[in-house]
């Protein structure tokens, strides 16, 4: 097994944006004079949309109050909202040593286009990825879109593609998308959820992946 390309999810995968993003769903419902989720929730709803976020976590809202909310929320995440976010250990490297190899490299995330654009500018990345897809561009995980979207740009086959996410949102498109799916444990979702979708594997750091590749090219 070779694979021609590599998607990463963002939030939970190569940045570690878990607290700030937690702090930014809270802050915003209760900017909107809403009972603030609890961490556990707003956890859980990490790599969804956020249109999707916020309809779990207030099913009983109507549009006009979801829109407000996320209105806070990126008001919140882009500016207001100082708790810090940072690439998870290696993440730089290993994405420079993949490219030395030849691997197309994309991004698929629930993140909105100013978010994700933000982020890689602030991370100075941008340059890494050959194309990039947020949820308010096309449908959200778990719905295979993004990733078929990607796929058609590059020219590359469900087959020769593997997904790298830290949730189950991430493993349940991949397979409705028809791809191979690596999970990351140090993520949002805890280990035994991930390995419910049948991932390849878990990885306990995203250093390891160069260590995995060699064993998957090599057997």
């Amino acid at each position: 097994m070779r694979f021609k390309l590599i998607v990463f999810d963002w939030d939970g995968t190569l940045m570690d944006s878990e607290a700030k993003i937690v702090a930014c769903i809270q802050a915003a419902f209760e900017d909107v004079g809403q009972r603030a989720p609890s961490r556990e929730a707003a956890r859980n709803v990490i790599g969804l949309g956020l249109t999707e976020a916020i309809a779990d976590l207030w099913p009983e809202a109507g549009d006009a109050e979801r829109s407000r909310i996320a209105d806070c929320y990126r008001h919140r995440f882009l500016g207001a909202e100082e708790t810090p976010s940072t690439l998870f250990p290696g993440t730089r490297e290993l994405l420079d040593w993949l490219l030395e190899r030849d691997y197309l490299l994309a991004v698929a995330t629930g993140k909105s286009r100013r978010g994700l654009d933000s982020a890689l500018e602030g991370t100075e990345l941008a340059g890494r990825f050959h194309t990039t897809r947020c949820a308010d561009e096309t449908f959200s995980k778990p719905h295979p879109e993004m990733l078929l979207q990607i796929m058609g740009e590059l020219g590359v086959q469900g087959p020769d593609t593997l997904m790298v996410g830290d949730t189950e949102y991430d493993m349940q498109m991949a397979n409705n998308a028809g791809t191979s799916a690596l999970a990351v444990c140090y993520g949002v979702h805890e280990r035994e959820r991930l390995l419910r979708h049948r991932p390849l594997d878990c990885l306990q750091t995203l250093a390891e992946m160069r260590l995995w590749l060699g064993g998957v090219v090599a057997t």
